[in-house]
């Protein structure tokens, strides 16, 4: 899925006071922002249809699934302001088209376009990203407003979303070579509510996702490890031999299945097991992480079965080697699911 530079691509007018932006053929009118971060601004866009008998994006798209039922997607604008920059998106792009499953975000559509820098910018390119919309956000939203409402999952709703997860996870971890995604966090997990049904959970943002394997086998490939890590694995939920890696060893999927452990705990208690180091005086979080001390807040009335603490634990053991694969932990998931529906 190359991506193609040509001023036509993405001829837009004024994206951030609304106007209209072009993918490729298709024409999106901004409806409004969602959010931003870094040189990235998430829109939400609606399909303008022209007369012809193109079709629009739902002709060039694979899968009738995800055509949106009304026009709506959401569009990511990324300005690029460096070389370094243009790869990493290009990377991204590159990553995002090997993935095809139902829990993993596609990447509808997507444009890079050359643009002058001018005195008030400094950028040279600019990239349009295309997804489905998911406007109920990310775990970490609906735990914001969870806590406020002092609410929980049900410990079938936990284990829906954290079925899913695995789901999405697997199919990265079971390609040749395996994917590891790098920054599995609430941050990067997008909710559906569903009437009379769990929540719909879909993994997101592969820009930190590379082949899973790597042999460390000196010092400097160790710091430069921990170096790249401290970039792209969010420091709550980023595993212990990222933070401190031994000079020779060998990275695999599993530094995901850490991040899984924490994330099934935030499902729960929403945050990282880990984020109380940042609050105590003295606390270090990289200690806590590196040695696995997990603290168990009071969570609903009635708590949640010790079988899930248990569970999280199996995932946080700090020697990567001794953690389990996501084969493993969906069979555990599958098992605790039924031990919990009856």
């Amino acid at each position: 899925m190359g991506c193609s530079f040509s001023g036509l691509n993405a001829l837009y007018d004024s994206v951030n006071g609304g106007g209209d932006v072009w993918i490729n053929e298709n024409r999106f009118r901004i409806v409004r922002q969602l959010g931003e971060g870094g040189f990235a601004y998430v829109y939400l866009v609606k399909e303008v249809l022209n007369d012809s008998a193109s079709g629009g994006l739902a002709a060039k798209l694979k899968h009738s699934s995800h055509i949106s039922e009304d026009g709506t997607y959401a569009m990511k604008k990324v300005l690029i302001q460096n070389n370094e920059q243009l790869e990493l998106v290009r990377e991204e792009i590159r990553v995002s088209s090997l993935f095809n499953h139902p829990n993993l975000l596609p990447l509808l559509d997507h444009a890079i376009i050359s643009v002058k820098p001018t005195q008030e910018t400094s950028w040279n390119h600019e990239a349009y990203l295309l997804f489905p919309v998911h406007l109920d956000g990310t775990l970490l939203d609906n735990a914001k407003i969870m806590k406020a409402r002092k609410e929980f999952y049900s410990a079938s709703d936990v284990l829906e979303i954290f079925q899913q997860l695995c789901a999405g996870l697997k199919h990265m971890h079971s390609l040749d070579p395996p994917y590891a995604h790098n920054d599995v966090k609430p941050g990067n997990v997008l909710i559906t509510h569903r009437k009379g049904q769990p929540p719909l959970a879909i993994l997101m943002d592969f820009g930190s996702a590379r082949p899973a394997r790597k042999q460390i086998s000196s010092r400097s490939e160790a710091l430069q490890l921990q170096e790249w890590a401290a970039e792209h694995c969010s420091a709550p939920f980023r595993a212990p031999e990222l933070w401190d890696c031994p000079s020779h060893a060998d990275i695999d999927e599993r530094t995901d299945i850490w991040s899984l452990g924490c994330t099934l705990y935030a499902i729960m208690y929403g945050v990282s097991p880990f984020e109380y180091a940042l609050g105590e005086s003295g606390g270090s979080l990289q200690l806590a992480i590196v040695n696995a001390q997990v603290k168990w807040p009071t969570g609903p009335k009635p708590s949640y079965p010790e079988a899930l603490h248990k569970f999280v634990s199996w995932m946080l053991q700090p020697q990567a080697a001794m953690r389990p694969r996501i084969d493993d932990i969906i069979i555990h998931v599958e098992k605790l699911t039924a031990k919990f529906s009856h």
